[in-house]
């Protein structure tokens, strides 16, 4: 063997047995821990919130002042979600969390005195403080989901801590469910169910504390996370902005529509076509069906043995289909019960076509968070980048969320609601399939063939995905971002003449990201 040859050799045994020298995370450092007290953040703040609107109407008898609420709460949070990242910089990513669970309460006190009393000013303050501080909740939980966890482990971990809000959707359902166990006709909720929801989201800023802040989160893959911003807030408002008018994120805008259009949509279908009990047991079964498939989502797109393009098609093709299907029904069944006036208890004849259509829903809302995240992680560049997206993709839903709200505050959208939904479904679907396809899935693959050490005549094919990885040893120019069939041949060939401990530290950083 020649001299170089043996370099080689040494090269890779040192950098392949580099991927083993990382010390094993402390359980209290690792990303692991920060997304169960994230999960746990959330389950006290906006899951304590879904689980009040999952019995439709905030539990309400009438869903109108409560949409109205919470139309205010999401016009609200488009603002604060486009400063969260300028806040950032003063306070961190885990101080914003911190500030981010303290309107929820307010809200739910709101509905508790309207429940009770018949007070209405105060679920509209409620609201706005609920706004204000959810916007920053909204966005620095997204950027930590995102920016904490190892790429490859990043579906899962979303995903299981997505699922905390929905087992606080479990609980409510469970708590209202026994409190209202007798209850087969129409109403609104015991106002007990109240006092434990505040009492519940009063520790939501006690658990954010106990999240690590970025700079002491222990990863697998020994890489720092850094989610500090440097530049003053006004230039951080211009570059929110700017990533704002990006043609990936502007692609994105109808999208992220027809997914969260619709939670006012089945939340209110609830409250209008059910007895109380029958909207408890829909809080309940919804929110385990919707842990369920999402976990399942989070699996499928963490398979790094599947290409990327497959991953990324496969979920949207069948996230979107079923999106449709679930769509025509509920349309079908709003029709049907305007006709004829219906009230539904489980008891009652037609009640399983009625009820199913509404966990189905709540499902495909899941689903479409989750994939969200995912399309957010892979187009981010930077750390930085992350929050600003986060806080968009927030600010976007905010304001998708304060149309919806808003329009089903009138009882004739809140009675035909559907049909808008399935307007907006048909009008994005290209629109998505480019994202899918455009943005997702124009991933290369360099061979890089092992002539040494333990590895030796083993060839792996890494991928280099849009704006993710930088070749170090080869220069800045080749920066893995807009590159065309041509440039990637060069880069190919560069890598085969490069000295063999840059090129394979540069092949060992990527695979390392991306290793199964």
């Amino acid at each position: 063997m020649s001299d170089s040859e043996n370099k080689q050799a040494d090269d890779t045994i040192n950098i392949e047995g580099s991927r083993q020298t990382f010390p094993k995370p402390k359980w209290y450092r690792s990303p692991v821990y920060n997304a169960t007290i994230l999960g746990l953040c959330s389950f006290a703040a906006p899951g304590l919130w879904s689980a009040m609107n999952s019995l439709g109407a905030g539990g309400a008898q009438e869903p109108y002042l409560v949409n109205t609420g919470n139309a205010l709460t999401f016009c609200l949070m488009i603002i604060s979600c486009w400063f969260t990242s300028g806040i950032v910089k003063y306070i961190g990513i885990k101080g914003a969390l911190v500030i981010g669970t303290i309107g929820f309460a307010p809200y739910s006190a709101g509905l508790y005195l309207n429940n009770r009393y018949g007070v209405e000013w105060l679920v509209i303050f409620g609201a706005a403080c609920c706004g204000i501080s959810a916007g920053i909740f909204w966005s620095a939980e997204a950027a930590i989901a995102i920016g904490y966890p190892e790429p490859r482990n990043r579906g899962r971990l979303v995903a299981y801590w997505l699922s905390f809000t929905r087992f606080s959707q479990i609980m409510g359902g469970a708590i209202i469910l026994g409190l209202n166990i007798d209850r087969n006709e129409a109403g609104k909720v015991s106002y007990k169910v109240y006092l434990i929801f505040i009492a519940l989201q009063a520790l939501g800023p006690f658990i954010a504390f106990l999240l690590n802040k970025p700079s002491k989160v222990q990863r697998s893959d020994g890489q720092k996370v850094d989610m500090s911003i440097h530049d003053h807030p006004w230039k951080e408002f211009k570059a929110t902005t700017r990533t704002f008018l990006k043609k990936e994120f502007l692609l994105l805008i109808l999208w992220i529509g027809q997914g969260v259009y619709s939670e006012s949509v089945f939340f209110t279908y609830i409250a209008l076509w059910f007895s109380v009990r029958a909207r408890a047991l829909g809080s309940f079964v919804s929110g385990i069906v919707a842990i369920i498939t999402s976990n399942l989502l989070g699996v499928w797109l963490d398979q790094g043995q599947i290409a990327l393009k497959k991953r990324a098609r496969w979920a949207y093709a069948v996230i979107m289909t079923l999106q449709g299907g679930w769509w025509i029904w509920l349309t079908i069944n709003v029709t049907k019960f305007n006709r004829e006036g219906a009230l539904y208890d489980w008891s009652d004849p037609g009640f399983g076509a009625a009820f199913g259509v509404f966990v189905f829903l709540v499902t495909g809302f899941q689903l479409n968070y989750n994939f969200a995240f995912f399309i957010i992680g892979e187009i981010s560049t930077s750390p930085q980048e992350t929050v600003r997206l986060s806080a968009l993709l927030r600010g976007t839903e905010s304001g998708w969320q304060a149309l919806s709200y808003g329009l089903n505050a009138l009882p004739v959208m809140a009675t035909v609601g559907s049909a808008f939904c399935i307007y907006q479904f048909i009008t994005q679907l290209l629109n998505h399939y480019h994202i899918a396809t455009r943005f997702l899935i124009h991933s290369q693959a360099i061979w890089y063939h092992s002539t040494g050490g333990p590895t030796q005549g083993r060839q792996y094919e890494v991928l280099i995905q849009p704006k993710r990885f930088e070749s170090r040893g080869i220069g800045k120019h080749y920066f893995i971002g807009e590159i065309s069939p041509s440039r990637f041949g060069k880069l190919k060939a560069a890598a085969q003449r490069t000295p063999p401990m840059y090129c394979q530290q540069w092949v060992v950083d990527v695979l390392r990201d991306l290793e199964q």
